[in-house]
């Protein structure tokens, strides 16, 4: 007997909906409990990333002491990367401060051509910057700070309870009665971790370029703090999209206040973003190659979409989840549909 056909509509239809209403109920689960999943999506990552240093150090040392060093060398890392990103953005506040009669000259100069346009910039500042929005303001930056710290702590225990347990997981995966699920499991992870490694190492790679290549520009183009500019650059780039862009915006606005001339902030606009062009859109994908391409509409959607969900943390994890999600896809048949949609074809 054969189907009939406006049954198999319908059944395709309803599972439609039901797909649908599953990303919602998941997406909104990612929201609403942020502050378990967020951290819990870094240390995942962290773990990917550090566990080769932690495999090779409990193969000459104690597990615990091993432990210690890789954990140790995770503290390092991220510390240097904050300590950059303070040092460039102080630097360039110091600069401001200093040099504060210049810029208060360019915001008069500024408000004079918009208030002969019709906009009263004045009265706005008057009216939303006061003395009551700068105490919201240090509490904003207070609450964050301790905030960030929570999220930094939580993530170590993750990653130190983690590390631990890879081996026992991996054990218990191949010992699992499913034997498919659990070798689906065991090689999705294995190979998620090698793409994770492979597009830090790449990101690293690229992030180190484009700071030197900023500061090289920053110094042919004489604006000054030439290696703050290089060093802000190195760090945001670890951001897809939102990283470069700010890192391209701030050394503009701060060369119309040193050159007072459209032209220079658009020449120094204009090289900043080849710069990102070229490092970001050709370099980078020859480099990862296939192992790491996936489509660039899914890079900005994962930036994005992740950003709304966690904020700053989401824009900086958002597309090695995507990298995971494509990868455990296509270790079966009737997922692989989706990574090769989602995915991007190798570049020549």
């Amino acid at each position: 007997m054969r189907d009939d056909p406006t049954r198999l509509t319908s059944d395709r239809g309803l599972l439609t909906m039901v797909g649908m209403c599953t990303v919602i109920l998941v997406a909104a689960a990612l929201y609403l409990a942020r502050s378990v999943f967020a951290p819990l999506a870094f240390a995942l990552f962290i773990i990917a990333i550090m566990w080769p240093l932690q495999r090779v150090l409990q193969a000459r040392m104690p597990k615990l002491l091993a432990l210690a060093v890789s954990i140790l060398a995770t503290i390092v890392i991220v510390t240097a990367a904050a300590s950059m990103i303070v040092w460039g953005f102080g630097r360039v506040g110091h600069f401001i401060a200093n040099d504060a009669p210049r810029f208060q000259l360019l915001y008069d100069q500024s408000t004079s051509w918009l208030e002969g346009h019709g906009i009263v910039v004045a009265g706005l500042w008057a009216e939303h910057f006061n003395m009551g929005w700068l105490i919201r303001l240090l509490q904003q930056v207070t609450a964050r700070i301790n905030s960030t710290l929570s999220f930094s702590f939580i993530v170590l225990i993750y990653v130190l309870l983690g590390l631990l347990e890879v081996d026992t997981v991996a054990l218990k995966l191949r010992e699992m009665k499913n034997g498919a699920a659990g070798q689906v499991l065991l090689a999705g992870s294995a190979e998620t971790a090698a793409k994770l490694q492979k597009y830090m190492l790449v990101r690293t790679l690229m992030s180190l370029m484009t700071g030197i290549l900023v500061w090289g520009f920053a110094s042919l183009a004489g604006l000054q703090l030439a290696a703050e500019w290089g060093v802000i650059a190195f760090v945001l780039n670890y951001i897809p999209f939102i990283g470069p862009l700010v890192a391209t915006v701030f050394p503009t606005l701060f060369a119309i206040a040193q050159f007072q001339s459209w032209q220079m902030a658009v020449i120094v606009f204009s090289g900043l973003n080849l710069i990102q062009f070229l490092v970001g859109s050709y370099l980078e994908p020859r480099i990862s190659g296939r192992v790491l391409s996936i489509s660039p509409f899914m890079v900005l959607f994962a930036v994005l979409f992740f950003s709304f969900l966690w904020g700053i943390a989401g824009a900086f994890i958002g597309v090695p989840i995507v990298i995971a999600m494509l990868t455990m896809c296509r270790q079966h048949e009737s997922s692989r549909w989706l990574a090769d949609l989602l995915g991007d074809r190798q570049r020549r």
